[in-house]
C-alpha cells in the first residue's frame, strides 16, 4: 500500500497535508480499500469550527457508512466539489483528486503529533 512520506496520518485512517495554515484532508488508501466501493460522501460542515477528533462528515460505501474524524482543530474552509458527482475518486485517487476537505488549522504545532508514514504503515500492518 501507498502511504506518501510527505503526509501525516491518524489512527482513524485520515491523511493530512499541511501548507501554511491550510490542511488538505482525506482518507488513506488503506481506509478506502477496507470500505470498498464508495458511493456517497456527506460533508456539510463548511464554515464550522471543530476540535480534533470530532466528526466532520461521513463516507458511504456499498457495505457500510463510516464517520470521518477531523485530525486537527480548525475551521472547515472547503469541501472537494468533485465528490458530489464522483465519490469514486476517493477509491481511485485517495491522495490526489479524492481529497475531502481543506481546513484552516487552529494550532499548526498539533500537526507534529500526528503519525508519520512509517508509524501509520506499522499501525495497519
Amino acid at each position: 500500500m501507498n502511504f506518501p512520506e510527505n503526509l501525516r496520518y491518524t489512527k482513524d485512517h485520515e491523511w493530512i497535508k499541511l501548507e501554511g495554515n491550510t490542511a488538505t484532508i482525506g482518507i488513506t488508501e488503506f481506509a478506502q480499500s477496507e470500505l470498498g466501493d464508495i458511493v456517497y460522501v456527506d460533508i456539510n460542515s463548511v464554515g464550522k469550527t471543530l476540535n480534533a477528533e470530532e466528526i466532520f462528515g461521513t463516507v458511504e460505501a456499498v457495505k457500510t457508512v463510516s464517520d470521518l474524524f477531523l485530525p486537527l482543530a480548525g475551521t472547515i474552509a472547503e469541501v472537494n466539489p468533485a465528490l458530489a458527482n464522483q465519490p469514486e475518486l476517493v477509491n481511485a485517487d485517495p491522495y490526489g483528486n479524492g481529497w475531502m476537505i481543506k481546513l484552516t488549522v487552529s494550532n499548526i504545532t498539533d500537526y507534529e503529533t500526528l503519525m508519520s508514514a512509517e508509524a501509520y504503515s506499522k499501525l495497519v500492518a
